[in-house]
């Protein structure tokens, strides 16, 4: 029997079957839709949600609740090709490396992703859109449906649509509207007007009306729907204020009556913010209305009608405010009132004069306070009526006056207007007198004003002559030492150190000889009470330096 010389063919070299067909994972029988095999499946024209789309026999095939659209996530068509493959890919549709079947968690409408055709018409059967103005045409189109609930803005008379309107913007884009020319001649005299002159030329045929220049083609277009409502407040309710301010502008601008009158009527019967009042005044500004028909609107923005005089309105708002007797109330209204009055504020104060009106309260609020500090120091005991008149003790009622007075004296500080008060507080005689007839721990509330004036002074705040400040702290420094113990334990949101450091740099200021008297007295009082009198220390070494070690350097100059 012959051998076969021939080797065996090795195992690599073995030719292997062919098929007819590829085979795919998972039990396809044929390709499954990707990228890759877009040329084996063509996807079927799209149709309607109540058709059964016929789908390839698949194993594991997780079936839809609705038609899959066929798509491509990879596709080269990108949204900016404008054919329509914008909305077609699912949310959440991948092809998962484990699965072979589309993940469809979310159900998929097919009315909300169809393709956006080349011309696009708006929910209204009168408005037809050019294509580059598809997606304003989208989102106007939503704002239809929710306005007018049916989609049609009117339809015309008889769905004739002879007016084709062209809108031009300002920064570019085209917007084309056609609508019925007799809807536009009963809302807008303008369009009426052009209207009319185009039908006395030309029997019939379309009439083109074209506008330049237009500043917002969306609020215009938005307007021109306004004419097939019949509740425009009802619609600038759902828009907004600052929305219906550029309505007024251009229902302004094509004297289109009806939405004038529901603009006024809206703006009029709703708040404003700061921003949507300062655009109405600009629009005010540069076009005029009717007064008649806009006298409800400037009544809210010209104060001048306003009843009562406005001069004297800072001093009744601080008389308010002195003799209020809620001490919560007292102190928000505190915190208002010189927000308002400082001089960093926003509003304009310029054109009110309120020095006299601080100085009025500050002489009643002194006037109050010598009077209780006589009753404070009197041996006799305080009359029935007295107390009765007064709900508060006597020591809480002196508080509060120095409360009104140090608050007062902060605003003519702001104002840098507190020169007179420097000579006021100067001349309470009575008040020094009784100072030290009076218990410590209501003769220190004094000593509370007089820091205020004394940090002003040391801080630059307060410029005074140098006769004023010589005056003030030969008066009220004496009296500053006894209660500055008191003033440690009843701050009262004082700044002790602050204090100490602004007493010093004012007593410097003064002639070298009443630095002399002053800061004798200090050392005096110091070395007596320690830790109860204020720490002068640093401004005494500059007082001696500058007293002492320059007259002994200038006697060595006249020697040699």
């Amino acid at each position: 029997m012959p051998l076969n010389t021939h080797p065996p063919i090795p195992s690599r070299h073995r030719r292997r079957p062919t098929t007819t067909s590829t085979t795919w994972c998972c039990s396809f029988k044929t390709p499954p839709m990707s990228p890759d095999t877009h040329s084996l499946n063509q996807p079927k024209p799209l149709t309607p949600p109540h058709h059964h789309h016929r789908h390839p026999p698949i194993t594991d095939q997780v079936t839809p609740k609705h038609p899959i659209i066929n798509s491509f996530p990879n596709s080269p068509q990108s949204t900016k090709s404008g054919f329509g493959l914008v909305g077609r890919i699912a949310p959440r549709r991948i092809l998962s490396p484990g699965r072979v079947s589309p993940i469809n968690s979310d159900p998929i409408d097919p009315v909300g992703i169809e393709s956006v055709p080349p011309e696009i018409s708006s929910p209204d059967p009168g408005t037809t859109l050019s294509p580059e103005s598809a997606h304003e045409a989208e989102i106007d189109a939503r704002n239809d449906n929710e306005g007018s609930g049916n989609g049609d803005c009117g339809g015309g008379i008889g769905g004739v649509f002879d007016v084709r309107l062209n809108l031009k913007g300002k920064r570019g884009g085209r917007l084309a509207l056609e609508l019925n020319s007799g809807v536009l001649m009963e809302n807008s005299v303008v369009f009426g007007d052009l209207i009319g002159g185009f039908r006395r030329k030309n029997e019939g045929g379309l009439c083109r009306i074209e506008v330049p220049d237009v500043e917002n083609m969306g609020v215009f277009r938005e307007t021109i729907e306004l004419m097939f409502e019949d509740d425009i407040v009802k619609r600038l309710v759902k828009i907004g204020v600052c929305r219906a301010i550029d309505v007024l502008e251009v229902s302004t601008n094509i004297k289109f009556s009806r939405c004038l009158q529901s603009c006024f009527q809206y703006l009029e019967a709703v708040p404003w913010s700061d921003e949507e009042e300062e655009k109405i005044r600009r629009l005010f500004t540069k076009l005029k209305f009717d007064e008649a028909s806009s006298r409800e609107i400037l009544a809210r923005l010209d104060s001048r009608d306003s009843v009562g005089p406005h001069q004297d309105l800072p001093r009744r708002l601080i008389f308010s405010i002195t003799s209020c007797e809620n001490s919560k109330a007292r102190m928000e209204l505190k915190s208002l009132v010189k927000g308002l009055l400082c001089r960093s504020s926003v509003y304009e104060t310029d054109h009110i004069d309120i020095k006299e009106d601080l100085y009025t309260v500050s002489r009643r609020c002194l006037s109050s306070l010598v009077t209780l500090f006589e009753e404070a120091s009197s041996t006799t005991p305080q009359s029935p009526a007295a107390k009765k008149e007064s709900s508060r003790p006597l020591v809480e009622s002196i508080s509060w006056e120095v409360d009104n007075i140090t608050w007062v004296l902060e605003l003519l500080l702001e104002h840098q207007m507190a020169e007179e008060f420097v000579d006021m507080w100067t001349d309470q005689r009575e008040l020094i007198r009784m100072h030290r007839l009076t218990s410590s721990m209501v003769r220190y509330e004094l000593s509370r004003v007089t820091a205020v004036l004394f940090m002003a002074m040391g801080t630059s705040r307060l410029h005074c002559r140098t006769g004023s400040r010589s005056e003030l702290l030969c008066s009220w420094f004496g009296p500053m030492l006894l209660d500055f113990g008191w003033l440690q334990r009843c701050r009262k949101g004082l700044d002790i150190r602050q204090l100490e450091e602004a007493m010093g740099q004012a007593l410097l200021t003064l002639p070298l000889k009443h630095q002399y008297e002053l800061f004798i007295e200090w050392f005096g009082c110091f070395s007596r009470q320690g830790t109860d009198c204020p720490n002068l220390n640093r401004a005494f070494q500059v007082w001696w330096r500058r007293t002492f070690l320059r007259d002994w350097q200038g006697l060595d100059v006249e020697s040699q």
